[in-house]
């Protein structure tokens, strides 16, 4: 696939290249830095074209089977008051 092919991309992410192309023109910016900034715009906003190989349909919500302890011991150190720097208080007696 040679460099600025666009046949991985879907219809949807065509048409808001498009788009995004035509409304960068609107404002008075060249036709090919439109075109480069509507295809940055989808590549930000959606990853980039379609992704083929394995494990590209999962979703990103998926758990690994794995658990994790180390939220369980900051929880209860969080719950603790009274640590950390102590807070200067306006009845201080500070020179003015």
């Amino acid at each position: 696939m040679p460099i600025g092919d666009k046949s991985k991309y879907t219809d949807k992410q065509k048409r808001q290249a498009q788009h995004i192309e035509e409304s960068y023109e609107d404002r008075g910016v060249g036709t090919k830095e439109s075109e480069k900034r509507g295809w940055a715009t989808v590549n930000k906003t959606s990853g980039g074209g379609k992704k083929g190989g394995s494990g590209s349909g999962r979703s990103s919500s998926a758990s690994s089977g794995k658990r994790s302890t180390s939220s369980n011991s900051t929880s209860s150190r969080s719950s603790r008051g009274g640590g950390g720097r102590k807070s200067r208080s306006s009845s201080s007696s500070r020179s003015r």
